[in-house]
């Protein structure tokens, strides 16, 4: 057995998105003595961030105050334009900013892509003597002798499907650290490792999510308004009693980021968010801006949605989580770069002066009362109960309603409802027999597209001779209680088309997994009825590669 190197640094920080990096450039702001290290499983940083994106700059303006003069594409496309749609299946109806509370308007903030913002904090991280080791996901956690995270380390190169050692074979590296960070976005492997040991989820809800998909579309420039954002509600989910929402936002260079996004609290196992956003697109005000137009990029990636009452224990010994890592997704603004940022930034902070105090490898509960008592906080709590309420009222206008009526309540800080409870997204699910079908209509090709189609737009790859990152903790499950009871919901809530259900020699369905084609959404270990996949790190570098996403 090949014995693996080691590297000590004062920080190690898991994951090159918003969080990761705020947290890089804060340590090196704070003292620029640390050693200080991101590993980013994505072939480069920005490789695997998806987002609408629109941003709200309060943590951006804190972090790098000059960025707007300072070469940042964010800075390209301030929004101008705020739109709200509640969808039929043929009209709309306009929900006007005026009866939303203040907060959720989007003056001053930008929209762009935020893997190129990622690219661009990368860049200034790099230049205050931040290494950075893209292609390295972080695979396993080191404890010491006492139960304390020491570190990460790589997972191993060059490993064949049957476990043996290609010729190219090489031993991850063990990175160790006085301090480590956790950010590794929603649904990170390790998190969920960290939640389960120090039972960081004793004294909340459970996170809740939502899944993501993306696409980019250069369109016709007579349609395009630069800054423009729309946000739609209703139809087609409607129609299956789901909840969740479409959004288009107009960007730099004649360039749409449209999306949409499903709860994955959906009770309907027939239920296919892939072809839920194809059908949305073919709106008669959706196709409309997108007549003309040619799709030139594909994504998805999975939201949270729990809210400030699903925010888990942050400290432990060794360590701390930022980021979705944590869940600091603001849900009614559909925004969460913001707080990841901020949420780095106080772990910095909290990290440099516990170095600088002669101490590791100890629970920083003075980060945990930061972030507690910090502006995400008072962010969070104010829009709290808004998913709880719709995901209640399955989405619909009187949920709506409501909802917005509990902000402004709590904005005017006269709050009627305590927070509210949530249930895991895997238990929601309910059995085949209950529904019927969707019948949903075949792709076009020019406004609708196959799931196979849209994964070549991800610029997905893997070295496909690697064991599966998609482990069975029992590979009967699928076919012996998912496909009899919930009519194999994996060949539908996966945006890639890596499950499905074969019959090669007619001796009855087997479920196969094309790992080759995920794009890192980690659906599948969200939504599985009987849990029983569980996602880890493929070898480095595999994965999406988007550009402009």
């Amino acid at each position: 057995m090949s014995e693996r190197e080691s590297m000590p640094y004062d920080v190690v920080i898991v994951g090159g998105g918003p969080a990761g990096l705020a947290a890089a450039i804060r340590l090196k702001q704070v003292n620029a003595d640390l050693t200080v290290c991101i590993l980013e499983k994505g072939s480069e940083v920005g490789a695997h961030i998806l987002s609408g994106a629109v941003v709200d700059p309060k943590a951006l303006d804190e972090l790098v105050p000059t960025w707007r003069d300072d070469g940042c594409p964010m800075a390209e496309t301030p929004v101008t334009d705020n739109w709200h749609w509640y969808l039929t299946k043929n009209g709309k109806m306009p929900i006007p900013h005026i009866v939303m509370p203040p907060f959720m308007s989007n003056h001053s903030n930008y929209t762009g892509s935020l893997g190129n913002l990622c690219r661009w904090l990368a860049g200034k991280a790099e230049e205050l003597g931040v290494e950075i080791f893209p292609g390295f996901p972080a695979a396993e956690i080191l404890y010491d002798e006492k139960g304390a995270v020491r570190g990460v380390a790589t997972g191993d190169m060059g490993v064949a499907k049957d476990g043996s050692h290609k010729g190219d074979y090489q031993p991850g590296m063990e990175l160790t650290a006085k301090y480590t960070l956790f950010c590794e976005g929603a649904r990170g492997s390790l998190t969920k490792q960290l939640k389960s040991k120090y039972d960081l989820e004793r004294d909340c809800q459970p996170q809740k999510f939502g899944i993501g998909i993306k696409e980019l579309w250069d369109i016709d420039p007579a349609m395009h308004v630069p800054g423009r954002v729309l946000h739609t509600q209703g139809w087609p989910l409607s129609e299956s009693g789901s909840g969740g929402g479409g959004f288009l936002y107009h960007q730099a260079g004649n360039q749409v980021s449209l999306g949409f996004v499903t709860t994955l609290d959906y009770a309907n196992p027939y239920v296919f968010p892939f072809e839920e956003f194809q059908r949305w697109k073919t709106h008669p005000e959706i196709a409309a801006l997108l007549a003309g137009g040619k799709r030139v990029s594909y994504g998805a990636r999975a939201i949270n949605e729990g809210g400030w009452q699903a925010v888990p224990h942050l400290a432990f010994p060794g360590g701390v989580l930022a980021g979705c890592s944590a869940g600091f997704v603001n849900v009614p603004r559909i925004k969460g770069s913001h707080t990841a940022m901020k949420s780095g930034m106080l772990a910095a902070e909290a990290i440099g002066a516990a170095v600088a105090a002669g101490r590791e490898l100890d629970a920083l509960d003075e980060y945990e009362d930061a972030v507690r008592s910090s502006w995400i906080a008072k962010e969070l709590q104010l829009v709290q109960n808004s998913e709880p309420i719709l995901a209640k009222f399955q989405g619909d206008l009187l949920g709506t309603a409501l909802a917005g009526i509990e902000m402004w309540l709590r904005y005017l800080k006269m709050p009627l409802v305590k927070p509210m409870k949530h249930h895991t997204d895997a238990s929601t699910l309910q059995r085949a027999d209950l529904f019927t079908p969707i019948q949903y209509p075949k792709p076009d090709g020019v406004l609708t597209f196959d799931r196979l189609t849209s994964v070549s737009f991800s610029f997905t790859n893997h070295e496909e001779d690697q064991p599966c990152h998609l482990v069975l903790a029992d590979p009967n499950v699928p076919t012996t209680i998912n496909l009899p009871l919930y009519a194999g919901p994996e060949a539908r809530y996966c945006p890639a088309g890596v499950y499905e259900f074969v019959d090669p020699d007619g001796s009855g369905p087997k479920l196969q997994i094309n790992a080759q084609n995920c794009v890192h959404c980690k659906t599948c270990d969200i939504k599985d009825p009987t849990q029983n996949i569980t996602w880890v790190t493929p070898e480095g570098g595999g994965g999406p590669n988007y550009p402009n996403m």
